[in-house]
C-alpha cells in the first residue's frame, strides 16, 4: 500500500501492554507500561518497555502521558509455502495465485527448523507473514497436513 501511512498517532496514556508502539523508528510490541506521578508542575509520564517485532531487541521510551506516540500499523497475512531456495529465500503463494519471492526464511531458529523440516517432509505449510513500516517477516507456521 504505497502512500498509506506507516503509523498513526495515539495518546501515550492510552497505549496498553501488548499494544504496539514505535520507538527509535522501530515497530515494537509493548511488554510493560508504567506511569509515574510527577512533581507539582510536571506531567505524568509513561515508561514503555517494548520488543522490536522484527529483531526482538528490547527498547524503552519515556513519554508524557498526554503526548501522542506513533503506533505502527501491523498486518498479518497467511501464504502457502511453495518452495525454499538454496540462498534462504522462500517462494509463497498469494491469494490471487501469484508468487511472492522477496522474503527470507525467519531468523528465529525454532521456526526456521519447523519450516525446513515440514517442507522436507512434503507437508503443505502455511506461513504467517507480519508486516509493518515497510518490513516483512515470517512470524508463524501453520501445518495444513500431508500432501
Amino acid at each position: 500500500m504505497p502512500g498509506a501511512s506507516k503509523t498513526y498517532p495515539q495518546q501515550a496514556g492510552a497505549i496498553r501492554k501488548n499494544g504496539y508502539i514505535v520507538i527509535k523508528n522501530r515497530p515494537c510490541k509493548v511488554v510493560e507500561v508504567s506511569t509515574s506521578k510527577t512533581g507539582k508542575h510536571g506531567h505524568a509520564k509513561c515508561h514503555f518497555v517494548a520488543i522490536d517485532i522484527f529483531t526482538a531487541k528490547k527498547l524503552e521510551d519515556i513519554v508524557p502521558s498526554s503526548h501522542n506516540c506513533d503506533v505502527p500499523h501491523v498486518n498479518r497475512v497467511d501464504y502457502q509455502l511453495i518452495d525454499i531456495s538454496e540462498d534462504g529465500f522462500v517462494s509463497l503463494l498469494t491469494e490471487n495465485g501469484n508468487t511472492k519471492d522477496d522474503l527470507r526464511l525467519p531468523s528465529d531458529d525454532g521456526l526456521l527448523t519447523q519450516i525446513k523440516d515440514g517442507f522436507a517432509e512434503g507437508k503443505d505449510l502455511v506461513v504467517t507473514v507480519m508486516s509493518s513500516m515497510g518490513e516483512e517477516q515470517i512470524c508463524a507456521l501453520k501445518d495444513i497436513g500431508p500432501k
